[in-house]
This record gives C-alpha cells, structure tokens and sequence, in this order.
C-alpha cells in the first residue's frame, strides 16, 4: 500500500507544473512550448510563404490520374452513351439528308 502511495504522489509531483498548460483550450498541448515562444505582432506579418513556393494545386496535379481512373467506371456509361448516341443521330441525319437530296435530284 505504501508503495502504491508514493507511486501516486511521485505522478502527482510529475505533472504538478503541467496541469495549468494543460488546461488551456486555445492552444493544442503539443504546441504550447512552441507558442510560449512567439512574441504579438499585433496582427503584422512578419514570415510568409511567396505565392511560387506553395505549389496550391500540385497535389491535384499528381493525383487526378488514379481518381480520373477510379471513378471512370461510374460515368463512362454516361459520357460514352452520350456520344454514342449523338454519332448515331448524326450519321442517320446525314443519310437522311442525302437520301432527300437524291430523290430531289433533276
């Protein structure tokens, strides 16, 4: 039992000093020694990124192929039966015209 005791009072002792940053709810606890370091500027930027270094859609550029793959079994029926459909029109409208102008002819 006596053991147990101490064991309690060394974890108690442990965390003593943790708990208040802990307790914060503005900062994630594995941040709070990062922000404890950082001064207010009042709202002035002082670090940034350049526009060329942030590369905001490469990821879509590295990844459209395997989506375009993976999701072409879901609209190809749609896309493909589409033109299908218009080539047909097409066609049987040419031939009709044809047709036409071979009965018309002089």
């Amino acid at each position: 039992l006596k053991g147990r005791k101490m064991a309690s009072d060394l974890s108690r002792a442990v965390f003593s000093r943790s708990r208040p940053l802990l307790a914060r709810y503005d900062v994630s606890p594995h941040l709070v020694k990062w922000w404890a370091k950082v001064k207010p500027d009042d709202g002035q930027v002082t670090r940034h990124l350049s526009p060329f270094e942030q590369h905001a859609i490469m990821g879509w550029f590295q990844t459209w192929p395997g989506k375009l793959m993976d999701r072409a079994p879901q609209w190809i029926m749609y896309v493909g039966g589409s033109l299908g459909l218009s080539y047909a029109i097409i066609t049987l409208g040419d031939a009709a015209d044809a047709a036409e102008d071979y009965k018309h002819r002089f």
